[in-house]
């Protein structure tokens, strides 16, 4: 075996292994996050514009409320319920159809989309006077079934689907009701405010480990959807005591030797002079390239810097290392076991 081999082995690796965290065995990189249909809630029983709740039906689950009942905002599919005081005939459950519009007998359609239940009931009192139907008519108005509107949770969360709410809802509290981020997620979520695909992301720095009061600040909205990536992970193939994919560190850093102390190190039988990386541009292009190992386990040459979806490829042999293909080192990575650092 090569001196600079040992050298490696025996005295940085130590180190670097020492110095990292456990990892954890997750899942073959290309296995998909199980639940991706799952729906959280479905809501009824809503509160009334007074704050107290109303038992019209039985609800089918948690659903994200807001701490104040002002916030509510009337949608189109909700069923509402209408009281006019002394008038018995008009007073009655009614549901808003798709345009927002509530048919109020006598009165026709009132449009009620987006108000809040103390200004629908001022505008149904409106359209009751302007009609002379009542000189002083005096309406409340109460929620009795929310037609569910929600915010689509996908990417690396423990269960993702549907959240439903009626209100503008922190960032934190949604990424709760999805069971929290996985072992995969990345440093950043996003947002898409909205249902048009085509709409801008809001990028949101998130971190499991650190405090995160941009994400307890940030409101996300019914509509909205919310993605959180899948963290960069580098490959490390061939004669490595533990090959496989690595995540890299929240920071998006991990550099050759970092990630050659991941896997365990090298094998005994390893050509550690024909280590090599493979990159994959954006552009679809593929570089292939040598390292200079030695300089690495003599500490004279900082370890190269690593991106995501890089491979680190450490042959058995020199005549591995010549006809190990770059696409075929890639589609080993595209089955290869991924780890996470706890």
């Amino acid at each position: 075996m090569a001196r600079s081999n040992v050298a490696f082995s025996r005295g940085l690796l130590p180190l670097l292994i020492a110095a990292l965290p456990p990892v954890m065995m997750l899942a073959p990189a290309n296995a998909q996050t199980a639940g991706s249909s799952a729906i959280f809630a479905t809501a009824s029983n809503l509160a009334s514009s007074t704050g107290k709740a109303a038992n019209a039906g039985q609800s089918q689950g948690p659903t994200i409320v807001p701490r104040d009942f002002s916030e509510l905002r009337i949608a189109p599919g909700d069923l509402l319920s209408v009281n006019v005081y002394d008038a018995p005939d008009l007073t009655n459950s009614y549901r808003v159809d798709p345009a927002g519009d509530l048919t109020l007998p006598l009165c026709g359609k009132v449009n009620l989309r987006g108000l809040s239940l103390e200004e629908a009931a001022k505008r149904l009192e409106a359209a009751l006077k302007e009609g002379q139907i009542l000189l002083q008519p005096q309406v409340s108005v109460d929620v009795l079934q929310y037609s569910g509107q929600y915010v689509t949770v996908t990417g690396e969360v423990a269960s993702s689907g549907r959240v439903a709410l009626i209100a503008s809802t922190k960032l934190s509290e949604i990424l709760a009701e999805a069971g929290g981020v996985t072992a995969l997620a990345g440093a950043h979520i996003l947002i898409r405010h909205g249902a048009d695909d085509a709409a801008p992301e809001e990028d949101i720095a998130y971190s499991r480990n650190r405090s995160n009061s941009q994400a307890a600040s940030i409101l996300v909205r019914p509509g909205d959807s919310v993605i959180v990536p899948r963290a960069g992970i580098v490959y490390v193939l061939g004669a490595v005591n533990r090959p496989g994919g690595y995540v890299m560190q929240e920071d998006g850093k991990m550099n050759v030797a970092e990630a050659l102390a991941l896997s365990g190190g090298t094998q005994m039988q390893a050509n550690t002079g024909g280590l090599r990386v493979i990159r994959r541009n954006l552009d679809g292009t593929v570089l292939d390239f040598p390292l200079s190992y030695d300089g690495i386990a003599k500490g004279t040459q900082t370890p190269l810097q690593l991106q995501a979806q890089d491979i680190v490829y450490v042959p058995m042999s020199k005549l591995k290392a010549t006809f190990s293909s770059a696409q075929g080192l890639i589609g080993t990575a595209a089955s290869a076991t991924i780890y996470a650092t706890r």
